[in-house]
């Protein structure tokens, strides 16, 4: 880290020295014995402003305060019933670890539905799973590999994408505002695989309003991407939409639940849903768990999103009007009005 770097730092825990009590307790909630390390995660999202990223930070704490983020680990989604219908309709999973230790998280985001729940289902298991890699997942790799392991590879998955994806926009980019504002800096690389030409035309038009240090961090990889992510993965941590080509994701759970780890009964979801309810019933101690999702506030997205959301709609409508299926987009709620 260069002196600059250093010195930054030094000025931001200095500032963070004069947080009120509230704000100061839900910080260390947040960096687990590693300040240092969350604040340069802050400063990268700010280029390295010290004032930018102290009002971003302080933001994020508010946030956090507001919406008992801290406690989201004790509430979950019941019945199981209604959480195996989010899982199957939000694909997310942790599939294993690259060969430096970092978590594997994958994402079925082309065959990703989200239609079997209300938006703050997805928005609240999306920060559990962002929580319970924060708290157990990070920690656990850090003891396992003996270094410290604060980030992870997201393996995303565009098998099934269609101009119908343009319903989901407002939530994608609803979650998306959460991580950058919330979560900065936690994604080392994003590989994208499966790629139809949908998603082709839709990068060439958004890839030039990315910031250099988000581009640096997308690779599109050819078909499954199986023999690039060999590299950086053994075969055993290959999502299982990455093992053959032509694979792609599946929301069937009789394809192998052992190895979908889209799936609730994969030991990823397994083990997340038991931490769940299990900190639930401490809290709880007997009474019955309160049904009903938790509602959190959604951060105003970042005028760079907005334009992203935009640009992909436009371009989803010019493939539509290319395509001559525009009546099929007719009415179709892409504000969620």
């Amino acid at each position: 880290m260069s002196n600059t770097h250093q010195e930054a730092i030094k000025q931001f825990l200095s500032l963070m020295g004069n947080v009120d009590e509230q704000l100061n307790d839900t910080f260390q909630n947040m960096h687990h014995g590693n300040p240092t390390e969350n604040l340069a995660r802050f400063l990268k999202a700010r280029d390295w402003d010290v004032q930018k990223a102290y009002k971003m930070l302080i933001d994020c704490l508010q946030w956090r305060i507001q919406n008992e983020i801290d406690n989201i680990l004790s509430k979950p989604i019941i019945p199981a019933d209604l959480y195996r219908a989010v899982r199957d309709s939000q694909l997310v999973g942790l599939s294993g670890y690259s060969k430096e230790g970092l978590p594997v998280i994958a994402i079925g985001v082309g065959l990703s539905t989200y239609d079997k729940a209300s938006v703050n289902y997805y928005v609240q298991s999306h920060i559990q799973m962002n929580e319970y890699r924060d708290r157990v997942i990070l920690p656990a790799a850090t003891q396992k590999y003996g270094k410290h392991i604060s980030t992870c590879l997201k393996v995303l998955d565009m098998t099934g994408l269609k101009l119908s994806a343009l319903n989901q926009i407002k939530l994608l980019t609803t979650i998306s505002t959460i991580d950058d504002l919330n979560y900065p800096e936690k994604t080392e690389t994003y590989y994208i695989v499966n790629a139809p030409y949908i998603f082709s035309a839709c990068w060439k038009a958004v890839k030039p309003l990315l910031q250099e240090r988000t581009k640096r961090k997308i690779q599109v990889l050819q078909g499954c991407g199986r023999d690039e992510l060999l590299k950086v993965m053994d075969y055993s941590s290959l999502p299982h939409f990455c093992r053959k080509e032509g694979s792609g994701s599946s929301r069937n759970r009789s394809n192998g639940t052992i190895d979908n780890c889209f799936s609730l009964d994969h030991s990823y979801h397994q083990q997340l849903y038991n931490y769940i309810r299990h900190q639930a019933n401490l809290i709880e101690s007997g009474r019955p768990i309160k049904q009903g999702s938790v509602h959190v506030e959604f951060p105003e997205p970042d005028p760079e999103d907005t334009k992203i959301a935009k640009t992909i709609e436009s371009e989803f409508q010019r493939l539509a009007d290319q395509n001559g299926i525009c009546n099929s987009l007719n009415g179709l709620k892409v504000n969620g009005d």
